[in-house]
């Protein structure tokens, strides 16, 4: 089965599809390590690591398409980008369906954010007309060369005109192609479970800091969203956050290591070299280099071989 194929698969299944965030080339190998079945490629993941700055507009196609093209390239979940507003108007939009598609990844959201946009959980948002995003997701539609191919519309209406316009919108883009519809920082359960009741196509939800944080959706057990009838949770901004975590813990250790070294080696620290090479297919490469690489023993003899002189004239049989 084709990735395109197994992700909607995995959308259309009665079981809740959990996707993890992706943001590097560690991210995508754990999460294909840890047994999920796909993975969300954060946009703001990509943006506050590549670039150091918040998820507000600064990333560009290209830095995006390049970014995802190697996450693709290393791990064989299938995976859906994030590609913000579509980077221009519904044409823009055709031509950066066409490249994700191309890329590899088995799906791609957009949004119905001004541009530039920000973090759906950030203040100040502001939507364009229901009517230009229906082109756009037109536009994705058309764009696709497999028919399987995951059209994810998100709406970040509910700040700025609230639940109503949700429902609205995303009907809208439901009946303009979308296979995978998502309602950007709800702020209760009711308001999921209504979203969920209401819409006509598989609804993701997105799953943040919870309580930690007063503008984002309240944090909620997988069970639960099931119950609710939510098709798909993604989890973006998780692993970004455990790895600024753990890169904290990793600094304080070093500032602890100038008076005693041997606390770099706690276990709960850091994980092992071994481990970390494990992780980045070290073996993998190994074996290649083995079964490409010429023994000692024989680039010896090619080497005797190219030093071996020859006539300049050919001799008479």
């Amino acid at each position: 089965m084709s990735q395109t194929a197994t992700l909607r698969s995995l959308i259309q299944s009665p079981d809740l599809l959990v996707m993890p965030g992706i943001f590097d080339g560690f991210s995508a190998r754990l999460v294909e390590h840890s047994g999920f079945a796909a993975g969300f490629i954060s946009g703001a993941g990509l943006s506050e690591t590549l670039l150091g700055y918040s998820d507000v507009g600064l990333m560009g196609f290209e830095l995006n398409l390049a970014a995802v093209t190697r996450l693709v390239a290393c791990c064989t979940l299938p995976l859906l980008a994030d590609a913000d507003t579509g980077y221009g108007n519904a044409v823009n939009v055709y031509h950066t369906a066409r490249a994700f598609e191309q890329a590899g990844v088995a799906g791609l959201m957009i949004e119905d954010q001004t541009w530039p946009k920000r973090c759906g959980h950030m203040q100040g948002k502001e939507v364009i007309p229901a009517e230009e995003m229906v082109e756009k997701v037109h536009a994705m539609c058309d764009a696709r060369r497999d028919p399987a191919f995951i059209v994810m519309a998100r709406t970040d209406a509910f700040a700025t005109h609230g639940l109503p316009e949700v429902l609205h919108r995303l009907a809208q883009y439901a009946e303009a192609g979308a296979d995978l519809l998502f309602a950007d920082a709800l702020v209760s359960e009711h308001d999921i479970a209504t979203v969920a009741r209401h819409v006509p196509k598989p609804l993701c939800v997105n799953m943040g800091f919870g309580i930690r944080s007063r503008a984002t959706t309240p944090l909620l057990a997988p069970a639960q969203l099931q119950a609710l009838g939510v098709a798909v949770v993604i989890y973006p901004r998780l692993l970004t956050a455990c790895a600024v975590q753990g890169m904290k813990h990793g600094i304080a250790a070093l500032r602890d290591a100038m008076q005693s070294p041997t606390v770099l080696e706690r276990p709960e620290l850091a994980v092992s070299f071994e481990e970390l090479n494990a992780l980045v297919g070290f073996a993998e490469l190994q074996a290649r280099e083995r079964r490409y690489t010429l023994p000692p023993e024989s680039r010896m003899q090619a080497g005797e071989a190219d030093r071996t002189p020859t006539s300049p004239h050919p001799q008479p049989v």
